[in-house]
């Protein structure tokens, strides 16, 4: 096929780009600004556009689809050719299932956890030997790329993001999949710009629910009251399955989870995560792994990228960087690093960097999700609320959400590198959570000159 995608440097678009392009297809694509690592990958499969910008006479009838990406706009030039000409448009989510309607359909979704859990899946899976194809919304280790397409694989495995699937179709993308298998690991409010009240946001996974296939199974965390509440109203052909914490022990520091009077350590740690790995423990069991089988590869997981990713240890000091921003990630990512190192002086770092994260009305839902840091620091970027339309953010406005009046509140990243740099010391655990970048902030370089400074 000739595939040209329009937003080609998106997260998933330039997955699916090359994941396509691997497969022997002629794929071309468009943008208007191309980030890494987007942008050092199309270049190394021959991919990356060869100037920034649209450009309307890459749009011919040669091709045999558009594939339209999020960060594209409805009046996109491109976009506005391809339709006058009658040429197929696809969304990615659209053109995955499209791909995958004949294979059995795993689709991970929740407000928080889906990418770990996904990535949990799919790592054991690879240990099992067990073939399939997938979308996971992160980098992970011995995976080359986050989309897998194949025309033999019987399974695809998907995380199914509950944003919007393009600037044309206003889907939440998890309801294009129509699992055969799904999951949920719980319900916080989030996406406030297209799901203005808490019920509009509730719904998407309500309808998510309707969409699972004839006879299916839904997996989901019995903890989240959410959860319970709406899978009450469930047709009677699909399956539940709940989960809870499973039984876990943390010695020296080190958690093990216990299956038939054995222990099996893990690299991962906090509530959360646990919750996380019984998830993904319940979807492999679906599909045919053991218990045991499942304990054992799991031990080598060490997690996706920016999901409590270490940056940089010396044993004295030690840097997390973590994708966390909506409040329910924020406070489960801290208080599973509160947890973990008890004895340590914590030095938690927020970015409000989402749309509803940087609304004023939003911030209180952040009330007390810092407040088992020793210090407490949020940062936003004054020019992400221009781009985003949306009013100036005080210090003042910052502390009241949080309802925490000892968070420093900072708006210039140059002063909060050196405020973090200050409290560089021994025995210390510094979390940096966020799903932007600091307005350019170098975090593995910062956290070397962390641990530089622990050591003085």
């Amino acid at each position: 096929m000739r595939l040209h995608f329009i937003a080609i440097g998106g997260s998933a678009m330039h997955n699916l780009a090359i994941a396509m392009a691997r497969k022997g297809h002629q794929v071309t694509g468009s943008d208007d600004e191309i980030f890494e690592p987007s942008r050092s990958r199309l270049e190394s499969y021959g991919l990356l556009p060869a100037k920034q910008g649209w450009d309307v006479t890459s749009i011919t009838h040669g091709l045999d689809a558009i594939i339209l990406g999020m960060h594209a706009k409805a009046d996109n030039p491109e976009l506005l050719t391809a339709r006058e000409m009658g040429l197929k448009i696809y969304s990615y989510p659209e053109f995955l299932y499209e791909l995958s309607k004949e294979k059995k359909r795993v689709v991970v979704g929740g407000s928080h956890g889906k990418t770990t859990i996904t990535a949990m899946i799919l790592h054991v899976l690879k240990e099992q030997g067990m073939d399939c194809d997938y979308l996971v919304g992160a980098q992970l280790e011995g995976f080359d790329v986050m989309v897998r397409l194949s025309e033999a694989a019987p399974i695809m495995i998907f995380e199914g993001d509950e944003y919007l699937t393009s600037p044309i179709d206003p889907r939440p993308k998890f309801h294009l999949y129509k699992p055969d298998l799904a999951l949920l690991s719980g319900i916080a409010w989030d996406h406030i710009n297209v799901f203005p009240t808490y019920e509009q946001y509730v719904e998407q996974f309500r309808i998510f629910i309707r969409l699972i296939t004839p006879g299916g199974t839904l997996v989901y965390c019995a903890e989240d009251k959410e959860l319970q509440r709406i899978c009450q109203e469930i047709r009677e052909d699909i399956t539940l399955i709940p989960y809870s914490l499973p039984p876990f022990a943390i010695e020296d520091g080190q958690t093990y989870i216990g299956c038939d009077d054995q222990l099996y350590p893990i690299q991962l740690f906090g509530h959360h995560n646990l919750l996380n790995l019984e998830g993904a423990r319940n979807i492999c069991d679906q599909l045919g792994i053991r218990n045991v089988d499942f304990y054992t590869a799991i031990g080598s997981f060490k997690g996706a990228a920016k999901r409590l990713e270490v940056l940089a240890s010396n044993g004295q000091t030690t840097v997390f960087r973590d994708f966390a921003h909506a409040p329910s990630k924020t406070a489960a990512t801290l208080n599973a690093v509160r947890e973990q190192y008890k004895n340590s002086k914590v030095i938690a770092c927020l970015e409000l960097h989402t749309y509803s994260s940087l609304s004023r009305e939003f911030l209180t839902h952040y009330r007390g999700t810092l407040d088992a840091a020793d210090v407490a620091l949020v940062y936003f970027n004054p020019h992400a609320l221009m781009l985003k339309r949306l009013p100036d953010l005080t210090p003042e406005s910052v502390k009241e959400g949080f309802a925490n009046e000892k968070i420093e509140v900072y708006n210039d990243s140059g002063l909060l590198r050196k405020r973090l740099l200050r409290e560089g010391s021994h025995n210390s655990v510094f979390l940096m959570m966020s799903s932007g970048d600091y307005d350019g902030l170098d975090l593995p370089k910062l956290s070397e000159q962390l641990l530089a400074s622990s050591i003085h």
